[in-house]
């Protein structure tokens, strides 16, 4: 079992639910986006770059989306609090997941590799 396996292994329902579908969800959204153990948290990497990541809130005790690049958004719900690159967006996992306003930050965010303004690693 890899880190990635045994963090989200460890945690409580419905948290581990809640980010296991978020898991399978973020790396179907496109074939360059994969799995990555960094910081001692799931990260996900699109063409070598960190992009998003999953972690609980400390204060709100929530499970969160990190968007890496998030302060090239301006939604509502996206919170970025003391981050000064980083935007979050708070999940509630005794709800069902907002599949489209999840699936429209990853592709907003996706634009802003595959456009260049965010440089990737050459593969």
């Amino acid at each position: 079992m890899n880190a990635s396996e045994n963090y989200y292994d460890q945690l409580e329902e419905p948290v581990k639910s809640c980010f296991l579908a978020l898991h399978h969800f973020i790396l179907s959204l496109d074939k360059d986006i994969v799995p990555a153990w960094k910081y001692e948290m799931p990260f996900f990497c699109y063409k070598g770059r960190m992009f998003c990541y999953l972690w609980i809130h400390k204060t709100y005790q929530q499970p969160y989306i990190g968007v890496v690049e998030g302060k090239y958004f301006n939604e509502p719900f996206l919170l970025q609090e003391d981050r000064s690159r980083m935007k979050i967006m708070l999940l509630d996992p005794h709800k069902d997941l907002p599949v489209a306003g999840i699936e429209a930050i990853i592709h907003k965010a996706l634009h802003l590799y595959k456009t260049g303004l965010i440089a990737t690693k050459k593969q």
